[in-house]
Order: C-alpha cells, then sequence, then structure tokens
C-alpha cells in the first residue's frame, strides 16, 4: 500500500479532481437531507460548485509546491462559495494549504498541521458554530491525525506514517458522519445525518484515495441514516425558512470585519466571515455570508464599513434543490 503513495502536486489535482466527480455524483443525495441550518435542498449543489470553482481555477497550473496550489484553489473557491456549506469548504482548503506552503511533498505531519489548522479556520469562521455538522467531521479528522502522529513508533516523515495517518482519518471522518443524527434534533427528528457532514466526507475520502492510489469506499454510505436514494427527507419537512441568504466580498481591515460581524449577528444568523486574502497592511478582502429577514437589513450595514462586490441574494423558502 505504501509504495503507492504520491505525495506531489499531482495528487492534490488528482483529489480535486476526483471531490468535483465525486460532489457532483452525490448532490442529489445530499440536497435530498439537507435539514441544518434550514431545509433548503441545496448543500450538495452549493459543495459541488464551490468545489468546481477551485478545481477550475488550478486545471492549467503547474507548481510543485504543493500548499501554494491549494492556496490557489482555495481562493477561487472562496470568491465563488455558495452557501453555508460552500462557504465552509473553501474556509477548510485555505487553512489546510497554510502549513504546506513551500512543501512540495505531503508528509504525516503536514497532513495533521493542515488539518489542525482548517479546524481553527473553520470554527472560527462562524459567529455561532454548532456541533453535529461539518465542523464535527473536521474536528475528528484533525484530532484523529494528530493523535495518530503523536503515537506512530515510524519515522513520521515516511510514506508508512502518512499512510497509517490517512487511514485514522479515514475512519474517524466516517464515525464523526453517523454521530451527527444525534447531535442535533433537527437531524434526529428527521432521521437522516448531516448532509454538509457526508460532502465533507467525501472530500476527505477522496483526500485520503488520491494519495493512497485507491478507489473511494462510497457503497458504504449505504448505511448512513437517510441516505438511500428513494428517501428524499427534505422534501417530507415543512420548509418553513423565511429571509434570504446573502453573499458578498468586501474589503476591511480587522476592526471593520469584527463590527460588520457583531452588526450582522444582530440582525441575522448563520454569520460566516472568512478573510479570502490580504489586499495590503492589515487589510484583507472578506467573503461574507449571512441570512436575514431583508436583504436591504445586510446590504446597508455592510455598506456602512465599504463596497461589497460579487453580491449574491438567494431566497431561503424557494430552494428545492
Amino acid at each position: 500500500m505504501t509504495q503507492k503513495l504520491d505525495t506531489s502536486v499531482r495528487a492534490i489535482r488528482e483529489w480535486l479532481q476526483r471531490s468535483v466527480k465525486s460532489l457532483g455524483n452525490h448532490s442529489d443525495r445530499l440536497n435530498a437531507i439537507n435539514v441544518f441550518p434550514v431545509a433548503d435542498g441545496d448543500t450538495g449543489t452549493n459543495l459541488y460548485l464551490t468545489a468546481r470553482a477551485g478545481h477550475d481555477a488550478v486545471s492549467k497550473l503547474e507548481s510543485e509546491d504543493i500548499g501554494g496550489f491549494l492556496e490557489v484553489a482555495a481562493r477561487a473557491s472562496m470568491e465563488s462559495a455558495r452557501g453555508n456549506s460552500g462557504t465552509l469548504l473553501a474556509v477548510f482548503l485555505s487553512g489546510l494549504s497554510e502549513p504546506w506552503r513551500g512543501h512540495d511533498r505531503l508528509t504525516a505531519s503536514l497532513l495533521s498541521k493542515g488539518l489542525e489548522r482548517a479546524k481553527v479556520r473553520s470554527w472560527s469562521a462562524l459567529s455561532e458554530p454548532v456541533e453535529g455538522t461539518m465542523l464535527s467531521v473536521i474536528s475528528a479528522a484533525a484530532l484523529a491525525a494528530g493523535s495518530t502522529l503523536a503515537h506512530l513508533k515510524t519515522d513520521v516523515e515516511s510514506r508508512a506514517a502518512l499512510d497509517t495517518v490517512l487511514h485514522q482519518v479515514a475512519q474517524a471522518s466516517r464515525m464523526a458522519v453517523r454521530g451527527t443524527e444525534n447531535e442535533l434534533p433537527s437531524l434526529e427528528n428527521a432521521g437522516v445525518v448531516d448532509a454538509g457532514a457526508v460532502g465533507m466526507l467525501v472530500i476527505l475520502d477522496e483526500l485520503c484515495a488520491a494519495v493512497r492510489g485507491t478507489e473511494t469506499d462510497f457503497e458504504s454510505y449505504e448505511g448512513f441514516n437517510g441516505y438511500q436514494v428513494q428517501d428524499p427527507h427534505v422534501h417530507l419537512i415543512q420548509n418553513d425558512a423565511q429571509g434570504v441568504e446573502v453573499m458578498c466580498t468586501i474589503t476591511l481591515d480587522a476592526l471593520g470585519a469584527a463590527t460588520l460581524r457583531g452588526q450582522l449577528d444582530r440582525v441575522g444568523d448563520s454569520v460566516i466571515m472568512s478573510p479570502v486574502n490580504p489586499t495590503g497592511e492589515e487589510v484583507y478582502r472578506w467573503r461574507v455570508h449571512v441570512h436575514v429577514a431583508e436583504a436591504d437589513m445586510a446590504l446597508e450595514l455592510i455598506r456602512q464599513q465599504g463596497e461589497p462586490v460579487n453580491i449574491s441574494i438567494t431566497d431561503l423558502c424557494t430552494h428545492d434543490g
């Protein structure tokens, strides 16, 4: 097994390509069990479109820097992020890339550092992070990588070490998905696992498979509650979501970002703010996401801090997946 490991940019490129294909194949099922935070049936679509934006940005990029390569994909994903799930996927990719910059091959220690950074970035991006979601899977993956690395008896830079960590990450992520059903009342009532959590598992499973040179065992997903294709639970649940989802990109300093986050927290929910890339000293482009009763409530506050671009407004009660 360890002889087949590919730790180069080629494997990262393969990972992104496989993730886009698999998210596309699973988008209908993910949409069908999309219950939290609102039953709007678009999680699979949002993850697929966000991942595709990242993949397309690096499809012809030549590089030997695994972190730099992934960073380009992460920025493109962030600029085109769709919904809660897509935004968190972009944040995850951005965090993962940070410790990898300047390296030409993936190791067990780099994987662990990347997953830990991705966990911190993902949890801090949300004003009110919630267990039983994508965050639970990201946390489980980071914990498994760190714990496994700490107990390895082999060289942590070896291919055997990376293979072991990848295996444990995959196992822990799968267990985290199974646990989501019991962590949120809305999921428990619907009898489903979290759609975003399954989507993140697809991403992590494809990472492990791309590096290890194996195929992903998607048949095992059939064991997740509600994941059978004939069970479109989201359409059986009354979608009483009201309001709109507002997303945009805006350039802010740290104080402006903190101020805007606080203001959006007061008028809406599902607030996500994450830096896309620096534009100057202590100034960043931020991707902003919020659910509010009326778009103008958010846009007025946003425009008080700067001029937003790449604005999208989606009616939460008309999504049909």
